[in-house]
Parts: C-alpha cells; structure tokens; sequence
C-alpha cells in the first residue's frame, strides 16, 4: 500500500489563566512607568489602610469615597480608584469600580469639593540670575552643581525626572554647545529618544559652561551627570533623586530671598522659561 505524506497539524499550547503567574512578566512590568506603579501601590495601602478588603465591593468603594469626599482632593480621589480598577482587572477579579454609580459620585465630589490645580511660581531670569550668582560665590561642589542643574533644567525645559536620569554617554559637546539625548520621559513612553540642543549663553548665563565646569571640577567621565555629594565632598556614584530637584530649587530661592519661594518647586523652571519666551 503506497504511504502519502502527511502533514501533522501544530498543536499550541493554551496559556490558562491560572498559568499567567509563572510566565516571566519583565515586559508586563515594563509597559507601567515605575512613578505610575509607586503611586498606584500607594493608592492601594491608602485604601487597605482605611478598612477595604481587596477583591472589593461597589459599595465598599463608595463609601470609601464618601468617608474622603471632603478631605482629598478628587483628582485624587479619582486616581485612587483607577489603581483598584487595575488591581481588580489584572489580578483578574470583577472590576467594582465599573458600576456607575462610582463614576457619578465621583463627579459629584468634583463639583462640590473640587479646586483648581496649584502651579509652581515660575523662575524668571532674573531670579534664576540672582541664584547662580549666590551659588558661584559659596564656591562648594554642591553649588557648582546646583548652578549647572538649575541652568541646565531652566534654558533645556527639563522636567525632574529628565534632569536626574541624564548620564554623560547622553551629552555631546560643540562649538556651539551642547546636545543632550534624553533616552526615555514622560512624554516618550517607547523609548524613543528626544534631543535637546542649548547653546552657549553669556556671562550671566550660561548652561553649557556651568556643566563643563561641575563636569570638571567633579571628576565625573560616565554615570549620572548629577551626583549625591557625601561629606568631604566625596562624589557618589548614584545619582541626586527626582524629589532632590524640588528641594534644591526651593532650598535656593528661599536662600536669595525670592518672593513667595515657598511657591518654588521643579516646574518652576518649565514655567520660567515659557513665561520668559512669551
């Protein structure tokens, strides 16, 4: 009897759901921003911490709405709800948060108890003058780094999380400046690669030497361009922390004096240079 050739069909296996746990999740992890997932774990104790139970009911959530209603701002409020959607949708739980009921109670917060966005008071030139020049005349490592970071997130619009993450391998100097690659921001979530390009300044201002100068004077070839500085002036290898920027630009406009520096934070700097540029 003539054998025909025959074609086995592919099997596949099929991932159940019970099976999801052991499957290596570096690229599920990947895809939630590490200040997204920080926030979000925060937002879950938030409600542990108050007496839900996790998986939750909608009427656990609304009343966890009502008992806060008043005393958090809803957009707030508003986010806390979104990590216990996330938590019940990939924990893979019914969402309690889909009744509608939530979404209306949740306006109603808003129309009640909402307020406007509180904004940084921009640094304007003037002022941002008035800090280097405090900071050239302490004469430490610490100002000289400081002036090159307030200088650089001022004239480079960068956000705080920008600044920190910058590594010498992103800087290329020229005749005409400096190039900055900024490998991954809020704005660019794939990775694609944003540059910034800020050219020389004069003697009152100047980012591309202010960097050069704390460069040089830090000994710093690689690694993080910002650096923590222990005592002795001994430059670390890890780099200065989002909530640094905020404390330094604060701590500096208090220290020249500066009109509501209370009111000075990291975005100070974007603000600064939009209000400057219109």
């Amino acid at each position: 009897m003539k054998k025909t050739n025959q074609i086995e069909p592919l099997t596949y296996d099929v991932v159940l759901p019970h099976d999801i746990a052991i499957i290596d999740n570096r690229y599920q992890v990947a895809a939630t921003s590490d200040n997204t997932r920080r926030a979000y774990q925060s937002d879950i104790r938030h409600f542990e911490n108050w007496g839900g139970q996790l998986p939750a009911t909608t009427k656990s959530i609304l009343c966890y709405l009502q008992a806060f209603a008043d005393k958090l701002n809803p957009r707030t409020l508003s986010r806390r709800i979104t990590a216990i959607k996330q938590w019940h949708r990939y924990q893979r739980f019914p969402d309690p948060t889909l009744d509608p009921v939530v979404a209306k109670t949740l306006t109603g917060i808003t129309r009640v108890h909402g307020k406007p966005k509180n904004k940084a008071a921009p640094l304007l030139t003037a002022d941002l003058i008035r800090i280097c020049e405090y900071l050239l005349n302490l004469k430490t490592l610490a100002a000289l780094r400081d002036n090159a970071l307030l200088q650089l997130g001022f004239l480079g619009a960068f956000r705080r999380s920008e600044l920190v993450a910058i590594e010498v391998a992103n800087i290329k100097f020229s005749e005409e400046g400096v190039e900055i690659l900024i490998p991954h921001s809020k704005t660019d979530q794939e990775n694609t690669g944003q540059y910034c390009a800020i050219p020389y300044g004069n003697e009152k201002l100047c980012a591309v030497a202010a960097l050069k100068t704390w460069l040089e004077k830090a000994d710093i070839q690689s690694g993080f361009i910002f650096r923590r500085i222990r005592k002795s002036d001994k430059i670390s290898d890890l780099g200065i922390s989002a909530a640094c920027v905020n404390d330094l630009v604060k701590k500096h406009a208090v220290a020249v004096g500066l009109e509501n520096a209370k009111d000075f934070s990291s975005p100070s700097m974007r603000r600064g240079l939009a209000t400057t540029a219109s």
